[in-house]
This record gives C-alpha cells, structure tokens and sequence, in this order.
C-alpha cells in the first residue's frame, strides 16, 4: 500500500511512496500532525541520485520493523534536496552546528515538533551495528527517550542553536577600499592543496571545483592595466546612490598584484587532463560524474548531475582555446574539445526532456548496484571487439591492468595515450583513433542494452540555467554556433513553463508550484547574459533586466548587503539563510555580483553596480576567511576591482557580423562581453539608445566607465582588445 509521496512531483519522494513508513512531505499537514500528536518529527533528505540514501532506504526505510519504530516513535518527513534546497542549507548548517562536523545525504535531523528547531542530527545509519555507527533502531529509541525526558535540555539547547542560526553569515561589512587580498590568500591556499601529479585538491575523495579553475584562468589571463578607480567603475559623484551600509568608496584601491605566471593555468589544464582521461569520465559515453573516491580520478560514486557536466562543459571549450588542441589528442587523455563535445552529446542523448529543458540526474546504482551499467569484464569486451580493434582498447583502457573496481571489473580510464598505443602496435595515429571510435559505438551499444541507472526528471531552473549558459560559452568559445539550439530551446522551455506573472517557479513543469531561490534568479541572468552575447533577442535582455530587479526587490539584504537564498515573501522557515561560499554549484551571491556587475556595465545602470559592490562588502570578511570556498565571489571581486571590457558592436546584417567575429576570434584570450546588436533593433534601454550604427558596422568598447571613441573598423577593435585600454 502507498504512502501520501505517491503523489508528490519529484521522483526521490515517489521513491519512498512503497515504503512502509507513514512518510509526509514537508508542510503544515505534517507539522499540524506532529503538534497534535507530541511527536518530534523525523526529518530524511536525500536526492534521487545518492548512492548512500539507496543504501539506507533498502536497509531501514524498506524494512517493516525499523519503519514501525519510526511511525510509532515520529512524524517522519521526506524531503528531496534538490526540490527544497533552502530546507537542506538549513539543516546541514544546523548538523554541522550540533555535530561540529560536515555533513551530507541522507541527512537525518530530529525535529522539536513547535518551533521545528533539531535537537539531534546524523547522515546515515546503518540498520545494524557497524562503521562504528549504532544501528538506526537504537538511535530512534535513544533520541524519543531523550526528548521525553531532558526536555529541558532540549529547549535549551535549541534557543542556542536559534541564536548561532540567526547570527551566522551576518558579520559587518567592509567599509574600507575593497582590495585583491582574499584572491592572493586564494591562490596561495589553491597552490598548497594542489596535487601536482593527478591535480585538483590532494587527497581523497577528489571533486571537480569548478569556480575555483574559473578563478584560476581568470587571473592567468588578465592583463596588466591597475584597478579603475572607483569612479570609472561607476561609483563617483554622480554615478548613482551610495550603498545603504557604508559610505562611497571614494579612493582608489590599491593596485592588485594578480600574480601574472601560467602557474594557475597550469594547475588547471593538468586537473582536466587528468579528470579527462579518469573513471570520473565516462569513457565510452560522455559526461562525468559526482566525484572520485580515490586520489587518480579512476572510480568514481557512479551519479551524474546536471550541475556538474553544467560546469565543465565551458571549462573544457575554454581549456581548449587556451591550449590550442582543437585537432589533437592531448598526451594522457582526450582533447578538450573532444571531451566537450562528448559532454554535449551525452546531454542531447539522455538529458534533454522532449520540450527542450534538461533533467537533473542519473542514478549511480542499477539492478540495486552501483556502477553496474558502466563497467565491464575483460572478456565481454574482448568478445564484443575485433582483434584489430581490442588490440588498441586493451592498453588504452587499462584492460591489461588489473581490475580496478573493487577488484573485479574494470571502470575504463585511459592508461596509455593513444598516440603511445599507436607507437607500439606500428599504425598511425589516425587508424588508431578509427579502430578506437569502431569499438567504443560497440561498447555502447552494447551497453545499451542493460538495466539503465534511474533518471531524476525533474526540470530545475537554477541547473537548467546552469547548462545554458555552459553551452552558450561553449558555442563561443568551440566556434560552434549550432549549438546555441540546443540553449535556445531550453531558455524557450524555462519562458513557458518556469516564468509566471513576472515569477520564477524553481521546476519547469505544467505542475511546478514552489516559488524560485537566489540561484534560479541569479543564474538564469547570467545564462542570459552568456546567450545575448551569442545572439541579440530583445525578449531575453527584457527578461535579464526582470530578473535583475528581482534579485534587488525580493532577495536583497539592503541594510547589510548581499542576498538571501528565498524571497521576501517565501515560507517562514527557522533561518534565512545567504550563503556566500560555493557548494556543488557555484555560490548565487557570487553569480549574483558579478552577472549585476555585467548588465549594469552593459545598460549603465548604476543600481545594479551598487547592489554587486553592497554584496562584495558584505561577503568581504567571508572571504578573507575562507577564501577558496568563495570562489565565485572572488571571480566577482575581481571583475570589480579590474572591470572586464565590454564591448557593443552595432551591425546592420549578418555579413557585417560575421566579418567582426572573425576578426575577434584572432584577438589574444582575456575577460570581455562582446554584444552584436542589430543596427535596428527594439526598444533599447539606458545607454544603448545613443549608440548609434554607421555602414559597415560600428564598435562601442567601455571598461567600466570608462570607453573610447567608436571604433570602425573590426581590426582596430581587435588590436584595442588584445593591448588593454
């Protein structure tokens, strides 16, 4: 018999709708059930794809006698993180207060039934004893006889608890010149964490962190001029209100001392290199998943997000102009751009719902075993395969090594570059990439054929924003226009189907009905910011500026700076958070000040640069904290401290366009927007109206407030790019 999840929208809770637990989903039908009751509430969150939420599922929530205790002892609430994301902020911050340790999925909080502030918290239990960890029976006994008994202790505890939750992240701001100081401790903790022989952070388990390799080229390409002055970077007299909560910033800032060596690239080109040619790549289909567990990238926790390929796939077009590999395989791994358009195809082929938007995950487990559908037997490759063929994925798989998934079976990596395979086997490079290409369409058919992990269809706007905006660098950044369909049809999607009535709902579905967070906001701007510099459409620069007038009026902290993660007339929950450091995706106040420090250049609106500059100020202290958990955020500093150009070209057809973008394409790499707009286009905000078009075209370069004549030839604005002005 089902549960009430049977009904509810995302598909973790329809997971748990056979369980025999009396599971709720949150809301005030299972608070008014706890108040009525006594009961505290057991609250679970977890996501679709989490390894270790299966386990706990098919160990205690599947299991008739551990959910008896549960319905007898709680009400137990569900909750899937990726639906409620300010729910599972909350409560991690909140185990991480009682247990002074991280935490993770499932997560597992007890609930005071009133005031529902937790008095008790953990992640997984195991059903029997081990790990060093009690089993889950005994934990739900031991924590109701403590609620029945010290309830005093509870109430105590938990009005501190309220207390630490209220004061967090609400430190002062800086009111003094804002400098390069946090992005130097950045990039000397970033240096010191580095594993120069497998890159990203010694150790494992080994995560991609993407803001942090954004950061890194940042700074690697910036070029030499000093800071503007706080004038030129709109903030002098004249240039708009003063920040609510310190006074203008009326001197310059001291000049930055960005360190200007390849170290940072570096660092970074090693990570995708070795990213690329690990088990954390799907080999044989594209795409990567959550994480490695292991120090070399080699196996990984089996899940594939959204929100992670989301990231990668503009880090690897963005490594492949800096790299210069665009025709050839790198030593020790594919070429970046081959493994961008991998990433891209795996998107198109299993992540595209039929209406255009992009579904959020694929499960790490299949047949109840993690990582079943992705490794293999020597054999069955070997009976798959011609000889021909297998004699080249043998050593460039690592087939002829021992079996690196818990010693039975093997997860591809590449072990041997396939220019070496080719070396050794006396055939050309060429044949030796044919004979690989042949066998990898026949693995994956074949493993087509199996039991496919599960698919989390939800439609999340912030993650959808995410890959949109991924794609729409990429197609700058790979030469690759025809890829912005693929963007297009999903920002078509999130129009139809996400915006209601001058809102964001946070899913894009027919049924969508829990209001939008910061990150939604704040990455669909920068999405659309990404894809107008791609093509001009009048509906998405209105769109950037709705958007950009909600992050002021419905999220932003005026008397402090910076921006909550819910809305002003969101559910009142026992915090509000905002969050400054960057989590699996990239932090929404860091995406926040710098897509504001964007469009505010691009329109001259000054109350965008203020609320960027309000947010810099309040995360300042943050930052010089934690410097490296705030990557984002320091990407912003650095934008404000030393303004990315930006660029409006006015061109009155597509030949006079492409002939600009060809010659930008020749332009050294360094930060700029470059916007092609029609010489007559619709109504055009601000500063826009007076830049006007003359035969052949017509260039406006700014940075910060500070621009040059218009310029009328392509040349000379690629020359005027490529030194600085």
């Amino acid at each position: 018999m089902s549960n009430r999840l049977v009904a509810e929208s995302s598909p973790y809770l329809r997971q748990h709708a056979d369980n025999p637990v009396d599971w709720w989903a949150w809301g005030e039908p299972a608070m008014a059930a706890a108040r009525a009751q006594g009961k505290p509430i057991l609250l679970s969150i977890g996501y679709s794809a989490c390894h270790w939420c299966h386990v706990m599922a098919h160990e205690s929530f599947e299991d008739a006698a551990t959910a008896a205790a549960m319905n007898d002892l709680y009400i137990n609430i569900k909750v899937d993180r990726e639906e409620r994301p300010d729910l599972d902020k909350i409560y991690q911050l909140a185990h991480q207060a009682l247990t002074r340790r991280g935490g993770g999925w499932p997560l597992t909080v007890f609930l005071t039934p009133d005031d529902h502030l937790p008095f008790y918290a953990g992640t997984y239990f195991p059903k029997e004893p081990r790990y060093g960890m009690p089993p889950f029976v005994h934990v739900l006994q031991q924590v109701r006889a403590f609620w029945n008994q010290r309830r005093d202790e509870v109430r105590s505890q938990n009005a501190a608890l309220a207390q630490f939750l209220a004061d967090y992240g609400s430190g002062a701001s800086a009111t003094d010149a804002l400098t390069d100081a946090p992005i130097q401790a950045a990039l000397a903790q970033s240096e010191l964490s580095f594993d120069p022989l497998h890159g990203g952070h010694a150790g494992a388990p080994k995560f991609p962190h993407c803001p942090e390799m954004e950061l890194l080229l940042d700074l690697a390409h910036d070029t030499s001029h000093e800071p503007l002055s706080p004038q030129e970077r709109g903030r002098g007299e004249g240039a708009g209100e003063a920040s609510d909560s310190s006074p203008p910033n009326l001197h310059p800032a001291p000049r930055a001392t960005f360190s200007r060596g390849e170290k940072g690239k570096e660092m970074v080109d090693l990570t995708l290199r070795r990213m690329a040619a690990g088990g954390i790549h799907d080999q044989i289909g594209g795409g990567f998943c959550r994480y490695s567990v292991d120090e070399r990238w080699e196996i990984p926790h089996f899940e594939k997000m959204l929100y992670d390929n989301a990231q990668l796939l503009p880090l690897f077009a963005r490594a492949t102009g800096a790299n210069n590999d665009k025709n050839e395989a790198r030593a020790g791994g594919e070429s970046n751009m081959r493994v961008a358009h991998d990433i891209v195809a795996w998107l198109l082929r299993e992540m595209t719902a039929p209406g255009g938007g992009f579904y959020s995950a694929l499960d790490a487990d299949s047949e109840h075993e993690e990582g079943k559908f992705y490794i293999w037997q020597r054999d069955d490759v070997r009976a798959l395969l011609t000889p021909e063929e297998f004699a080249v994925v043998e050593p460039h798989y690592g087939f002829d090594r021992p079996a690196n998934f818990e010693h039975i079976a093997w997860n591809p990596v590449v072990a041997v570059a396939l220019e070496e395979v080719a070396r050794i086997l006396g055939i050309t490079p060429e044949e030796a990439r044919a004979r690989l290409n042949r066998a990898r369409a026949r693995l994956f058919a074949a493993r087509s054929e199996r039991v496919r992990p599960g698919l989390d269809d939800k439609i999340l706007t912030a993650w959808n924003a995410l890959m949109i905006g991924g794609i729409a660098r990429a197609s700058r950044l790979l030469g690759a226009p025809a890829l912005m369909g693929l963007a297009d049809n999903a920002l078509d999607f999130l129009y139809k189907t996400a915006w209601r009535d001058g809102r964001l709902c946070a899913s894009a579905a027919a049924t969508a009905k829990l209001p939008a967070y910061l990150d939604d906001y704040a990455f669909l701007l920068d999405a659309l910011l990404e894809c107008l510099q791609c093509r001009w459409n009048d509906r998405d620069l209105a769109w950037a500026i709705a958007l950009a007038d909600a992050l002021l009026e419905r999220f932003e902290d005026r008397g402090r700076g910076g921006f909550w993660f819910t809305a002003n007339d969101h559910e009142t929950l026992i915090q509000r958070p905002k969050p400054w450091a960057d989590e699996a995706a990239p932090s929404g106040n860091g995406v926040a000040a710098r897509a504001l420090l964007r469009i505010g250049h691009l329109l001259g609106e000054t109350r965008y640069l203020d609320a960027a500059e309000r947010t810099l100020r309040a995360a300042h202290s943050t930052m010089q904290q934690m410097p490296l958990g705030c990557a984002s955020l320091l990407r912003a500093l650095n934008d404000f401290l030393r303004p990315r150009a930006h660029v409006i070209v006015r061109c009155e057809n597509g030949v006079e366009e492409e002939s600009w973008r060809a010659a930008l394409a020749e332009r050294p790499s360094q930060p700029a927007d470059v916007y092609f707009i029609p010489a007559n286009p619709g109504l055009l905000p601000g500063i826009l109206q007076v830049q006007e078009y003359s035969p052949g075209g017509t260039a406006y370069l700014c940075r910060g407030t500070r621009c040059q004549p218009p310029i009328g030839e392509a040349e000379t604005l690629a020359k005027a790019l490529g030194t600085g002005i």
